[in-house]
């Protein structure tokens, strides 16, 4: 009964809704623009959200690193998640107010706020417009490094808008998105195309990272693959751990891949990987999908590239064990945060205490950079938190040349980039690492970012 709260819920809403006499629309299908105000989101409902008519949504749950908030960044959808009661306060038909920059939301906005956020629409457009015109730049530092800034996607039709904001490649391809649209396993000739698309997108030499399938948690399909039972689902069947228990799923999805590694060049990551046991045995399970495409005659890249995400503080502390393993690491730390300060990153009530800034997460990242520098294998962090442009110094002092993130934060990355050096990346980084507190360290590097991005603040 626990797992099937929401259902009630909803039938709640849908009763008290035609009580009202509230006509109800699908999300995909407005005929206005509309704020969407509800009490969750699932990713796959936010997915499938019309962005030509959706100008904003405001939840009662989330957290700002959930899935449901991650995309409407990746949409450029101004969104406010975790307000826990934001639905008993807006009826429909309310002028609403969403600023997705302060986490806000203002019902039933006066003349002088209206007026105010207009100026600060304005404002915020120009400087849109500049941030745009760093497209075609390098991101290299001041004394001439160069940072790979990467893109993450979930859909092949996001690779366009991801290189027109200046991505030289894609770090992460959410490649369950393919399943939660549909709500059904597509089949590995729709994959198959799926990738082939986003591949030929980037025009073939540009490299694409797809993640195998991370279902399970908070992305649930409505059938037999994902559990629905788990009383702890982030600790459960969830990303490599179903696909290892699911090997037909698992082996449709690396066929797949591997038939459009023909066309370009793809990256293979495993999500999720907490021991070295579990990164070998989807590895056998690779080699015998590449054995049997052989023997079939089907055409691959028998060099694809297989890395691993670090995002479990089991592997993060171990990296230097699986550098004989693979060819790259990604840093997830959206899920390194959740895991290490033990902190649901969906959970709006204590979401207070889920951290990028916790000395133990980023002496964890150093630890992984150090490890990989160490053993010369490739690494870069492909979580929320290298979009974030407070972060972005320390990441780089720290010793990380690779940042994948979502497109629309990459021209902002890459003007802080281009305004620092080296030297000056790794004293602040020294200084951050320094500091006892989240909160210290945050304020640190605030202070820091606003002296290169005004605006930005």
């Amino acid at each position: 009964f626990r797992e099937r709260d929401r259902d009630i819920w909803d039938i709640e809403r849908r009763i008290i809704g035609h009580l009202l006499g509230d006509s109800a629309e699908k999300l995909d299908q407005l005929t206005a623009d509309s704020i969407v105000i509800a009490h969750d989101l699932t990713p796959s409902q936010t997915a499938n959200l019309d962005k030509h008519r959706i100008l904003g949504f405001a939840t009662d749950l989330g957290g700002k690193t959930s899935h449901t908030a991650i995309l409407a960044h990746a949409m450029r959808i101004p969104a406010v998640v975790g307000l826990k009661d934001i639905t008993s306060h807006v009826r429909n038909g309310d002028p609403v107010i969403v600023d997705g920059m302060r986490g806000q939301v203002i019902i039933e906005p006066d003349g002088d706020q209206v007026f105010n956020y207009r100026q600060e629409q304005m404002a915020f457009a120009k400087v849109q417009s500049e941030l745009d015109a760093m497209a075609g730049l390098d991101a290299r530092t001041t004394d001439g490094t160069d940072i790979k800034l990467w893109g993450n996607i979930e859909f092949p039709d996001e690779i366009p808008a991801a290189v027109n904001n200046g991505a030289t490649g894609i770090g992460l391809y959410r490649t369950e998105f393919l399943y939660l649209a549909g709500n059904i396993a597509p089949t590995e000739d729709e994959q198959y195309l799926a990738y082939k698309q986003a591949i030929e997108s980037l025009g073939g030499d540009k490299p694409l990272t797809i993640r195998t399938l991370d279902l399970g948690a908070d992305k649930l399909m409505g059938n037999d693959i994902t559990p629905v039972d788990e009383r702890n689902p982030f600790l459960g069947v969830r990303s490599i751990r179903l696909c290892l228990q699911n090997l037909p799923l698992f082996k449709t999805q690396l066929r797949a891949i591997m038939r459009a590694s023909a066309h370009g060049k793809i990256r293979i990551m495993f999500p999720l990987i907490s021991n070295i046991m579990e990164l070998r045995q989807a590895k056998m399970v690779l080699n015998d999908v590449i054995e049997d495409l052989a023997e079939q005659k089907v055409p691959f890249d028998s060099d694809v590239p297989v890395g691993i995400m670090v995002e479990v503080p089991s592997v993060a502390i171990e990296a230097t064990k699986y550098c004989n393993e693979v060819d790259f690491f990604s840093i997830g730390t959206n899920d390194l945060i959740q895991y290490t300060v033990a902190v649901d990153r969906g959970n709006e009530r204590v979401a207070n205490l889920y951290s990028a800034a916790h000395p133990a997460v980023l002496q964890l990242i150093r630890g992984v950079v150090q490890s990989a520098k160490r053993c010369d294998v490739d690494v870069s962090l492909c979580g929320e938190m290298a979009g974030d442009p407070v972060f972005v110094m320390l990441l780089v002092g720290i010793g990380l040349r690779s940042l994948s993130m979502t497109p629309p934060a990459i021209p902002e990355v890459k003007k802080l980039i281009r305004q620092v050096s080296i030297k000056q990346c790794e004293r602040i980084a020294r200084k951050a690492r320094s500091l006892e507190t989240d909160r210290a360290v945050l304020n640190y590097l605030r202070d820091e970012t606003r002296k290169l991005l005004p605006d930005v603040f």
